[in-house]
């Protein structure tokens, strides 16, 4: 199949973790086209659920402007129990995330939905358990001051200075950074799109 030939794919994220893990697997998306969604839980909503929920409506927004595409959209979600942890949008939001994620193990739900131009859907959840050692007040102090917790779920980015927090990961580490590749290629090829 040549590039002309190759259906459109839409990478509804604006994510650039996303973009370089589908990138990684040789998938380079058409469009990027980020769905604007309110993304507050609803009121007793699982952190399970809350994933799902914004991942299939991220899909189906952006599927409504691009008919004739494979959308490909996620959410992940952080939790503390059933206690889902915010997109971390200042200092004080990350030291509390921080603070309780510290010494203790934490799961990462990244859901995935898929539209295609068909109008099929499909979706999947991929879970992670993610252990962090005690952190102590240096090495939070310094994590603080790079910044590179604020707009993340969280509070961290697995991919950066808090992978040296991790003492253990039971499932999907693409996932924890935002986008489980096995089931995202499985998902689309299900579907129908060339995904190699």
């Amino acid at each position: 199949m040549t590039p002309s030939e190759r259906p459109t794919l839409v990478l509804a994220s604006a994510s650039p973790r996303r973009l370089d893990l589908l990138r990684q697997v040789g998938l380079s998306p058409d469009q990027i086209c980020a769905a604007d969604l309110d993304e507050a839980p609803l009121k007793g909503e699982t952190p399970r659920r809350h994933a799902v929920r914004l991942a299939i409506a991220k899909a189906a927004a952006v599927a409504q402007s691009h008919p004739a595409a494979f959308v490909l959209a996620a959410d992940t979600v952080v939790a503390a129990g059933r206690r889902i942890l915010p997109k971390a949008e200042n200092e004080t939001q990350v030291r509390a995330c921080l603070t309780l994620l510290s010494g203790r193990s934490h799961r990462v739900y990244t859901a995935l939905a898929v539209h295609a131009p068909d109008g099929r859907r499909a979706e999947r959840l991929v879970e992670t358990r993610v252990t962090f050692k005690r952190l102590g007040a240096d090495e939070l102090a310094a994590y603080l001051s790079s910044g590179e917790g604020l707009g993340k779920a969280g509070g961290y980015a697995i991919q950066g200075r808090a992978g040296g927090f991790v003492t253990q990961l039971q499932g999907s580490y693409p996932s924890v950074v935002g986008l489980p590749l096995y089931e995202s290629l499985c998902l689309l090829r299900g579907l129908g799109y060339p995904a190699a």
